[in-house]
């Protein structure tokens, strides 16, 4: 990794000491991340973030006080421009969904590849989403159970949409699709609100778990 990178401020939060500080023993030595402050409970998180204005979340499920999706909630009004990554052991539908809905942008397990979390953290950090493909896996049955066979919806889009689709699900930002295609952000703005509408999911992050899902990409 270059080390002119941008920096990146983060919080990290989780109950459990052992793993909060060793998290941020690795990130403290990441170049461009700098740890402006730990959280043993998800209201000690909305407090920090509220004093410090972080640009990403780094957060644990459940905690005392506040699990992470309700602060995940109470973040993202006090700072919408937070990006909240969970880090959690747990995959079921129910909490990825919920977490969703809250206002997450990424969603890792805590057997993460440590490489594989730094990357998440400067993607989260440009607005990019990143999905553990197990979780993807795990919850399609939950976001694909419309009236309508995602096979059926997939084949409504374009060439074009397939190719956007297919760099949303490697977390891949408007700007950087843009680039890659030699498109306007515009134009990729228009072609990502078609995806959405045709495949009939609510947000970029619904979409790449159909792309994984499908076989439109290779899952990690």
């Amino acid at each position: 990794m270059d080390a002119r990178v941008d920096e990146v401020s983060l919080i990290v939060a989780d109950d459990h000491p052992l793993v909060r500080q060793g998290v941020c023993a690795f990130l403290e030595i990441q170049p461009g991340i700098r740890i402006l402050g730990q959280a043993a409970t998800g209201l000690e998180a909305v407090e920090l973030c509220r004093e410090h204005r972080p640009d990403v979340v780094l957060m644990d499920l459940l905690m005392p006080e506040m699990d992470g999706i309700e602060a995940t909630s109470a973040i993202k009004k006090i700072h919408p421009e937070a990006k909240v990554i969970v880090l959690s052991s747990f995959h079921e539908d129910s909490h990825v969904l919920r977490a969703i809905k809250a206002g997450v942008l990424s969603y890792l397990l805590k057997d993460v590849a440590a490489e594989e979390l730094v990357s998440a953290i400067r993607k989260a950090a440009r607005g990019e989403a990143v999905l553990n493909s197990r979780v993807a896996s795990q919850i399609m049955g939950a976001i694909t159970g419309g009236d309508r066979p995602v096979a059926n919806a997939l084949a409504e889009l374009t060439t074009r949409e397939i190719e956007v689709l297919r760099m949303i699900a490697q977390g891949l930002s408007n700007q950087r699709i843009a680039d890659q295609l030699v498109l306007s952000e515009k134009t990729v703005k228009t072609h990502v609100s078609s995806i959405l509408m045709k495949l009939n999911v609510g947000d970029r992050t619904q979409a790449a778990a159909i792309a994984w899902r499908t076989g439109l990409v290779q899952r990690a």
